[in-house]
């Protein structure tokens, strides 16, 4: 038997291989690649978040206490921020610590703050040259501070 004349030719398809659909693996691989993208921008965008959220905490612990020592402590927590953020900050004293903080903000500082952030650390816990309302103002502008520069 001679089943050799039987046999067709071989054919080319009409129209080149189309990569569409693609196959149903390829399309899981697609949507963990993109959800894995999505993952990390939501663990940064979290990681920012707590670090605003836990120097806001460290500024509300210290709300309750309206004296040259909570001063001192915001003073810490800017220079905690900047020690991260604006290295070159850290080393900063006096006027050009204050106006440093001063460029970086949409709001300003009062006189009394400034010269309560410049010389806090060095007066006497008993000092009572700066009034409660001084130090609110302080502590307003940290808050202000902070949720502009993390």
């Amino acid at each position: 038997m001679d089943n050799l004349p039987e046999l067709r030719d071989i054919h080319l398809p009409s129209e080149g291989v189309s990569i569409f659909p693609i196959a149903h693996g390829w399309w899981l691989v697609l949507c963990a690649i993109i959800s894995l993208i999505l993952l990390i921008h939501l663990i940064i965008l979290l990681r920012r978040q707590s670090k605003k959220l836990y120097a806001k905490y460290l500024l509300n612990k210290f709300a309750k206490d309206n004296t040259l020592a909570s001063a001192v402590e915001m003073s810490e927590i800017l220079r905690r921020i900047c020690l991260k953020k604006y290295p070159e900050a850290v080393a900063y004293t006096g006027k050009k610590w204050t106006d440093f903080l001063a460029q970086k903000s949409k709001k300003t500082l009062s006189e009394n703050s400034v010269t309560l952030l410049q010389t806090a650390p060095f007066r006497t816990r008993d000092d009572n040259t700066f009034s409660e309302q001084d130090i609110d103002d302080l502590r307003k502008f940290c808050f202000s501070w902070i949720g502009e520069n993390l």
